[in-house]
């Protein structure tokens, strides 16, 4: 066979090869759908403590409610302030409305609550529970910094108070480390008041209700967020106890 035939076929094997490829482009090539999350308007709504034993203020008697939009569709109904934990991500406490009748009520009856944290993907518009670790809904008031959620926990006995530091998509919090015992039927309200974070160094301080305040200072480390999912959570670090000012 001559030359020129030979650089003929190479020529149509090449451009058969090409035209296979063009039509084996798997669909992630297609440009990524952009997605529009957001909070909404702000509403109220009636709320007391006989609605949520767990987590209303003594003389509560209305929940601020925003819900949650994704594209333009309701997700959830979020209460109280979001925190930016990336660029990308934000987390920010579920509201729920439970069906509280009776079977033998003759009409129904609905109240809310205040339900888990949620983290949210801005780019995905991926919605994801948080599961918190000792969270107690009528003592945990979670105070966020960085990816990191400070609150005074309650183990599952119901007989401690525990300082806790979680870490998002950490395995096991960063701390925990017993306050007090814990007796559900005499505690005060609120068990804690709002814990307080410093930044250099890395410190985070409890307030236990009728105790002395407690201070940890807290090594920094890095975890896979929920953004980075598909990859193993890495080990939390450790948290040294120092002297509360």
């Amino acid at each position: 066979m001559s030359k020129g035939p030979r650089v003929a076929i190479r020529v149509a094997v090449a451009m058969l090869s090409l035209a296979s490829m063009l039509l084996e482009t798997p669909a992630h090539a297609a440009p990524r759908k952009v997605h529009v999350v957001g909070l909404g308007a702000t509403k109220r709504v009636p709320y007391s403590k006989a609605g949520d034993p767990g987590g209303a203020g003594s003389n509560e008697d209305a929940l601020k409610i925003r819900p949650l939009l994704v594209d333009a569709v309701l997700k959830e109904w979020t209460t109280g302030d979001s925190h930016d934990v990336t660029d990308r991500s934000f987390v920010v406490r579920r509201a729920m409305r439970i069906n509280d009748t009776l079977p033998g009520d003759k009409q129904s009856h609905w109240v809310w609550q205040r339900g888990p944290w949620l983290m949210v993907d801005r780019v995905t518009g991926r919605v994801t529970p948080l599961k918190l670790p000792d969270y107690d809904p009528g003592v945990s008031q979670v105070s966020w910094f960085r990816d990191y959620g400070a609150y005074c926990g309650v183990t599952t006995s119901g007989k401690g108070l525990y300082a806790v530091v979680a870490q998002l998509a950490a395995r096991k919090p960063v701390l925990s480390k017993k306050l007090a015992a814990f007796d559900e039927q005499n505690r005060p309200d609120p068990a804690c008041d709002g814990a307080e974070w410093q930044r250099e160094p890395l410190r985070i301080t409890f307030h236990p209700t009728g105790k002395d305040a407690v201070s940890f200072d807290i090594v920094p480390g890095s975890a896979v967020l929920v953004e980075d999912s598909g990859d193993d959570a890495e080990t939390p670090v450790a948290a040294q106890e120092t002297p509360a000012k």
